[in-house]
């Protein structure tokens, strides 16, 4: 009787079981080590962090501006639904770096939830909406992405929430105001959320005409419009700020003005057949070794859930009239495209919606084999012992990796104690914070004087170009001069104490410039696209000393560069390759510097022309220097 009782109790209550262990399972998966694996903070965490703590405090940013819609920092402006949500948990928590991964890690854990959900709307069956969820938190992919403080680790959480409203509208027979704002909203959370959604949102939306039969014109005509309504502030943004959203994206895309039609297709076929390569998804994952929280050499995507996604494709692709299938497949194969615009490739945060889209088309072909007779059940049991054995290794990887020198590198780990707590231990005061272009380690200082309630007041911001007082204590993220006073290092930052003045930064006279230039053995020929490195001597024919530097990205830096240039002399490709002096040059003295050129991606004969620039004030050769220019076929 006990035997059969307990067998009764655990019959009747399975599934509020089994989904406790999954959930447990899940919060323990993605909540163990949170501070500490990654170790440290990423330069992005810092900035988002300290912004969203200023932000839930005085309601301005960093920059003085009042409830910014973007957020401008290190060039570029970071999305705001992640700022605004993180300022919200600052709010009640304090500054944390605690709080902030919690907040990716409640995202990563309800996007598991969300599409569990929609599972069971799509097919009534708890034990499909189980392993879905299942599959979700021991995807490599997304764990990785709830591991940081970054705004993508939000989105396929919004991707999620937008699928569960698309799917209550899909089975409705006309859409009322009741699916028309939940879907125009989520569209615009996705527009908001992440920089790809001001691209993958409108093409979503577009893809909602799969739905026109059900819901009529007036229903997705509405949509549409109380989209577009989101979009103005966007639109005002842009207009009030031209060039601020699209100038990261212009930095790393191929569409160039010289490309014909021809090409940018060619291009963006190659690029996007890259970012479908298999290879990558299920064996060696992002290859950018930048990636932040990827394990190097690992899968995205677990075998089994891939191999479910193929076969549920297939079996949808039979019900060709099934409208929400025809979406979902339509959305795979659109969410691909922001990232394939870029020249990087398989890039894991542009492509994050991917891995939401591959869940949800398992979600027919776990039922289909739920549904089926002993030897379907089997298979599926085969396929979830091997879901949670391969998750397991991939989880036990990703626990050595935490100590690993690329992500203890990535995440400025030893910045604390290293280079932050000796600055303060040092009496002189103001800490100068002195950052070369394009790694703006100021803000690290910034975010740890926050944690550790540190006033600012002990700290002085240098513009790029200026030079610390004599003997002043610096935190530098510039390669400095040999005569410092170094005190402690942890690339790229170094503490130390200016021990003597630094030379003053100053255009050249008119002439200094005056330049002797040439290449020995150039190449005749190139392949299209292709990189190539020439080494170019430079004598410098001027009576003025040319001062180079000790760091390579300063206002007034002499540096080679090069263009490209047709069969007539017209520009093809300006400015193209830099190559920074690392060191004086005297009156009558050579050097020699490497370059890296970049050929044309279309063939044919150009001229290649190399010349020096001193930065923010002219090229040489528009003061009367002569240029090389060499004849170089492109194949």
């Amino acid at each position: 009787m006990m035997l059969s009782s307990g067998s009764n109790f655990l019959h009747r209550n399975f599934f509020i079981i089994a989904f406790s262990i999954v959930i447990v399972g899940g919060i323990f998966i993605y909540g163990r080590h949170v501070t500490t694996n990654p170790r440290g903070f990423f330069i992005d965490e810092s900035s988002i962090a300290y912004n969203a703590y200023l932000v839930s405090r005085t309601g301005h940013d960093e920059h003085g501006q009042a409830w910014p819609l973007y957020f401008r920092a290190f060039g570029e402006y970071k999305n705001p639904i992640y700022i605004y949500l993180l300022a919200s948990v600052f709010r009640l928590t304090g500054p944390s770096i605690l709080a902030a991964r919690l907040l990716s890690v409640t995202a990563g854990l309800t996007t598991a939830m969300v599409l569990g959900l929609l599972s069971f709307h799509l097919t009534r069956r708890r034990g499909v909406a189980l392993i879905v969820m299942g599959s979700v938190l021991l995807t490599p992919w997304l764990f990785e992405l709830s591991r940081v403080v970054l705004e993508v680790s939000i989105y396929p959480l919004v991707l999620s929430l937008f699928l569960l409203c698309v799917q209550r509208a899909a089975i409705r027979s006309r859409w009322t105001w009741s699916e028309v704002v939940p879907l125009a909203l989520t569209l615009a959370l996705l527009t908001y959320t992440y920089s790809i959604g001001r691209l993958l949102a409108p093409l979503l939306g577009i893809g909602l005409l799969f739905f026109v039969r059900r819901s009529g014109w007036k229903g997705l005509l509405s949509t549409w419009v109380l989209y577009a309504l989101t979009l103005a502030p966007l639109a005002v943004f842009n207009l009030r700020n031209p060039g601020a959203l699209t100038a990261r994206f212009s930095l790393i895309t191929y569409l160039k003005r010289e490309n014909s039609l021809r090409q940018t297709a060619l291009d963006f076929l190659r690029h996007y057949a890259a970012n479908i390569n298999p290879w990558r998804l299920l064996v060696k994952g992002d290859p950018n070794s930048f990636q932040m929280a990827h394990v190097d050499g690992a899968e995205l995507m677990l075998a089994a859930t891939v191999l479910l996604a193929i076969i549920g494709a297939c079996l949808v692709l039979r019900k060709k009239r099934d409208p929400w299938w025809l979406f979902i497949c339509y959305g795979l194969v659109v969410s691909i495209i922001p990232a394939s615009l870029t020249q990087e490739t398989f890039h894991m945060l542009h492509l994050s919606p991917v891995p939401v889209f591959l869940l949800v088309l398992s979600v027919p072909a776990v039922a289909w084999f739920l549904a089926g007779n002993g030897r379907r059940r089997a298979l599926l049991i085969v396929l979830a012992a091997f879901t949670l054995v391969q998750g397991a290794t991939f989880q036990r990887r990703y626990a050595t990796s935490a100590d690993s020198v690329r992500r203890l590198h990535i995440f400025d780990a030893q910045y604390p104690n290293l280079i932050f707590a000796a600055a303060l231990a040092d009496p002189h005061r103001p800490i100068y914070l002195s950052d070369a272009y394009g790694i703006p380690g100021y803000i690290q200082a910034f975010w740890q004087a926050t944690l550790q309630r540190v006033p600012l007041s002990n700290f002085v911001h240098l513009p790029v170009e200026d030079a610390p007082p004599s003997g002043a204590i610096v935190i530098t993220t510039k390669d400095i001069c040999s005569g410092c006073n170094i005190l402690a290092e942890s690339p790229p930052y170094t503490l130390y104490i200016a021990a003597r003045s630094e030379r003053a930064r100053s255009p050249l006279p008119d002439n200094a410039f005056r330049a002797e230039i040439s290449v020995a053995n150039p190449p005749a020929h190139l392949s299209a696209g292709a990189p190539a490195n020439v080494t170019v001597s430079i004598k410098n024919r001027s009576e003025v000393t040319w001062r180079g530097r000790d760091w390579t990205a300063d206002p007034f830096q002499i540096a080679a560069g090069n263009h490209w240039l047709d069969g007539d002399g017209k520009t093809v490709i300006n400015d193209d390759g830099r190559a920074p002096f690392t060191r004086d040059v005297r009156p009558g003295e050579t050097l020699e510097i490497p370059l890296t050129i970049n050929a044309p991606s279309r063939g044919g004969n150009y001229q290649l022309e190399i010349d020096l620039v001193q930065e923010g004030v002219s090229w040489f050769g528009l003061k009367g220097s002569p240029t090389l220019r060499l004849p170089i076929v492109i194949k």
